[in-house]
């Protein structure tokens, strides 16, 4: 590699978001795409992994080709690409992990298999040129829900998982409930706006329990029986259930806190750290702890290939003799941040 900043293309297609970046590593988006599958999807107040990984081979290619148009270079210029290899719907995921790999066998670059977790646990590090290693992260999206200590680069130390739902998935089943549609948690989050937070009583999953771990099946369980009831307003139902999901963080946080060890700077990213009240609470709880509190720009919450991209410079960067992972290699549906973190006793597939 050379002394100059490393370019790296990123593509991200884990789940229902078609996205495609150019990264430098010193910081700069030099451009990216995303393409939205909302509409495909609203149908079904979900995503169906068909159709998602129908879309991602439609999109990607043009996508590809204007990114680099945008940014005014070849793909010669580039000096890596790196793509998603899971974990995530496997076959979007392998729509872009294929693509990768056929655009580093025919420039010649390496190619780097990003953990999509990876992307959201070093996104944060994209946006804020302070945030140092190590750091303590609550990753919350549609399909995890983790607290982790991030030590280096590619190290990680597992400390809560979720034992059954994660949070951006309580979000959107909570929405489908109350009719709200789909994407859920940014509709959930504008409806409890205009509600009562105390208005529903509704349980704190784990709270207080001995270990961090997160549980929201049984608090996504009482919206629906909330609403069933018939006696609460949809958006008390909302901004009770939003409150009732940030003291369950906030708990949580804390008692993590308590074992983990020092931990300069909280640090939170995912589909949910985009919301303002989670936000809001968390710096609140950042401040009691006298820790820095880091949250990504809105765009880099949601899932986005810049973060890839920047999870690849942050390879390169780490590791300067990196010539690439195998071509060979396969998509993954399911790849912990950390291997060796003991199950979680009671925890599914999801943890």
């Amino acid at each position: 590699m050379s002394s100059r900043p490393h370019i790296v293309l990123g593509i991200e297609s884990s789940c229902d978001e078609t996205a495609v970046a150019l990264v430098t590593s010193d910081r700069r988006i030099l451009a990216e795409r995303i393409a939205s599958q909302e509409e495909e999807h609203a149908p079904y107040g979900g995503v169906v992994p068909e159709i998602a990984a129908r879309a991602h081979a439609e999109r990607l290619a043009p996508m590809l080709e204007a990114v680099l148009n945008d940014a005014g270079i070849k793909l010669a210029d580039v000096d890596a690409i790196a793509a998603t290899a899971g974990p995530g719907l496997i076959g979007g995921v392998m729509v872009g992990l294929v693509s990768g790999k056929a655009l580093a066998m025919a420039s010649g670059k390496p190619l780097i298999a990003v953990n999509h977790l990876e992307g959201h646990a070093l996104s944060p590090r994209l946006a804020d040129e302070s945030l140092g290693l190590p750091y303590l992260l609550l990753l919350v999206s549609g399909g995890h829900c983790q607290i982790l200590s991030v030590e280096g680069v590619g190290t990680y130390r597992r400390l809560a998982t979720t034992i059954d739902d994660a949070l951006g998935e309580a979000f959107d089943k909570s929405a489908k409930i109350l009719g709200l549609g789909y994407p859920g948690g940014p509709k959930v989050e504008a409806l409890a706006l205009e509600g009562n937070a105390k208005a529903v009583p509704l349980p704190r999953p784990l709270k207080g329990s001995k270990e961090p771990h997160f549980s929201f099946a049984g608090l996504k369980s009482a919206v629906l029986r909330a609403h069933e009831s018939g006696e609460h307003a949809p958006a008390d139902i909302a901004a009770s259930f939003q409150q009732a999901a940030i003291d369950c963080l906030i708990d949580r946080l804390q008692k993590a806190l308590s074992t983990a060890g020092p931990h300069p700077a909280l640090v939170v990213a995912g589909g949910v750290a985009a919301n303002k009240a989670v936000r809001g609470a968390l710096e609140e709880l950042a401040s009691r702890h006298a820790m820095q509190f880091v949250a990504p720009p809105m765009k880099l919450c949601t899932d986005n290939a810049a973060m890839i991209a920047w999870a690849g410079c942050e390879r390169l960067s780490a590791e300067p003799s990196f010539a690439g992972d195998p071509l060979d290699l396969k998509a993954r549906p399911r790849w912990p941040l950390d291997p060796e973190a003991e199950p979680v006793r009671g925890a599914g597939v999801k943890a």
